[in-house]
């Protein structure tokens, strides 16, 4: 695994990523078309934030599953849970210190059409799948 430190614009939030990356997602949903952040996926236990756990603000919306995490002062989008696999996060590479994205290969991950409950949808998620 490689080691890829991390910081919010103002170096109040770091955090380190352990993780190989060879490709980036994309999501189409309402919230990151806004932001244009490219992610790279991770399990909870790769990211380890260093400093500035207080420091972070939580967003939530529409079904409040998914926690994404900014920066309270600078404003900076650093990462979120991700509400369908809360085991896992997405981190925005571009706070990635020293990390190049650009030639990374983008997934399209399709978010759109998660931005609602179904009726009939589980309350709880029932944790990650075994293999």
């Amino acid at each position: 695994m490689t080691r890829h430190p991390g910081s919010c614009h103002c170096g109040a939030v770091t955090f380190v990523l352990e993780a190989e990356i060879d490709h980036l997602t994309a999501c189409d949903c309402s919230l990151c078309v806004k932001r244009n952040a490219r992610m790279v996926r991770v399990r909870a236990q790769d990211l380890t934030v260093l400093s500035g756990q207080d420091q972070l603000g939580a967003y939530e919306w529409n079904t409040h599953r998914a926690r994404h995490h900014f920066r309270r002062v600078c404003g900076i989008y650093v990462f979120h849970r991700k509400r369908a696999s809360p085991d896992l996060y997405e981190v925005n590479v571009y706070c990635l210190d020293g990390f190049d994205p650009s030639g990374l290969p983008v997934r399209a991950s399709e978010g759109v059409g998660m931005s609602v409950v179904a009726q009939g949808a589980r309350e709880v998620w029932p944790g990650p799948r075994n293999a």
